[in-house]
């Protein structure tokens, strides 16, 4: 719209004998940074794929909330914490592909907005002689919340396929008044790899109630989750990064519009985000916070795997393997969220442990959850006689 001297502060688009186009800019530019709408459609989608998705039968519910009975008396006596209110634990909720990642994106909404508002804050006027890229650049701003929404809602999604529980990735739930279970997921992966479906589900409640309980002490709501937050609200836009991947556009080039569509599909490129050196700073913290937080979740897993299911390597091995065969969606989360489940991360958390164990026994471990500044160094996940030190552990 020009300024026709009223003063008025609308946005100005630069389709003002096309009125449809004017209108969808104008919707663009009031659906705030990250359009939910397309988020959720995208997730759903996502997560039912190809594949059925069958709601869980009321004797699949039963079956495993009568092993999380067992399984949680033994995760609070090995890991000392509460796994839910009043000596109770959480109730164990089976549930779709569909309504894991509904409800994933509802948790982490706090989350993802900062994200996308990080990656979308204004960018820095640019002199330019070039009316086309100007235009193009304003566009980018206004399509960013959809196509954030779109590449959101795809991340959740795709993970979705493949989640157990809702703790396949290391992130703490606010008020979570229980924990999801995709049945029909876990029951197919213990058929795919000839594993006792008993078993199987022991497990992943144990991991599931084991990770409830250490992601809702301090040190993962107010140490871990607040690293994660201070990385994503580190990005930094780069203009001219996005315009170098327009490269010179031709508008009287056929091949123009199809080169538009493919960089501007991509919000990464959209905005032309690079990891800042904020980020690059706080990357070391935060690999140390995750390693050594899944790491110990890791530990009281296997230690009450051992009293219940005998040898429970096979099964935790099988698990472990499939964390790091989902690499497609987990570099998505890493690059955006900046949470790294890596194999050489897992070792350097699983080392820490270990070195703690040895040094000082298991007991040691635990002061480690009681606040934010317990959480290892980059420097002590490598030398956990360091951390042992600090926290003057004997």
């Amino acid at each position: 719209m020009s300024d026709d001297g009223s003063g008025s502060n609308e946005p100005q688009f630069p389709f003002g004998s096309m009125p449809f186009l004017n209108d969808m800019m104008k919707a663009m530019a009031a659906q705030g940074p990250l359009n939910w709408q397309l988020a959720t459609e995208a997730a759903a989608s996502g997560a039912r794929g190809d594949n059925a998705d069958p709601e869980p039968d009321p004797s699949t519910r039963l079956a495993f909330n009568r092993l999380a009975d067992i399984a949680d008396m033994h995760v609070r006596e090995i890991s000392a914490l509460p796994t839910g209110p009043h000596d109770v634990h959480t109730e164990i909720h089976t549930t779709t592909r569909a309504i894991w990642a509904h409800r994933t994106l509802q948790d982490l909404r706090p989350l993802f907005t900062d994200l996308a508002t990080a990656l979308n804050k204004p960018q820095a006027a640019q002199s330019s002689d070039d009316p086309l890229a100007s235009m193009f650049a304003n566009m980018s701003s206004l399509m960013f919340p959809s196509l954030m929404g779109i590449t959101i809602g795809s991340m959740i999604g795709s993970l979705a396929q493949r989640a157990f529980g809702q703790y396949d990735l290391p992130l703490s739930r606010p008020h979570a008044s229980d924990v999801l279970v995709v049945s029909h997921t876990v029951d197919k992966f213990a058929d795919d790899w000839s594993l006792a479906v008993d078993d199987l589900r022991m497990w992943v409640l144990v991991h599931e109630l084991a990770s409830h309980a250490v992601l809702n002490t301090a040190a993962a709501t107010d140490g871990l989750m607040s690293t994660i937050r201070s990385y994503v609200g580190a990005f930094r836009p780069d203009a001219e990064a996005f315009m170098a991947q327009l490269g010179d556009l031709d508008p009287t080039d056929g091949q123009a519009l199809e080169k538009l569509q493919k960089t501007l599909s991509d919000p990464m490129v959209l905005v032309g985000a690079i990891k800042s050196p904020e980020q690059h700073a706080i990357s070391p913290v935060l690999d140390a916070q995750v390693a050594a937080i899944t790491a110990y979740i890791d530990h009281i897993v296997d230690q009450v795997g051992a009293r219940l299911l005998g040898n429970a390597s096979p099964i935790a091995e099988a698990v472990r393997r499939r964390r790091l065969d989902g690499r497609v969606e987990a570099d998505l989360a890493e690059r955006l969220l900046g949470v790294s489940l890596s194999r050489q991360l897992q070792k350097r958390g699983s080392d820490f442990v270990a070195g703690v164990v040895e040094r000082a026994g298991n007991a040691a471990l635990r002061p480690m959850l009681s606040a934010a500044a317990n959480l290892p160094t980059p420097s002590e996940l490598d030398a956990p006689g360091l951390w042992l030190a600090r926290l003057e552990i004997q």
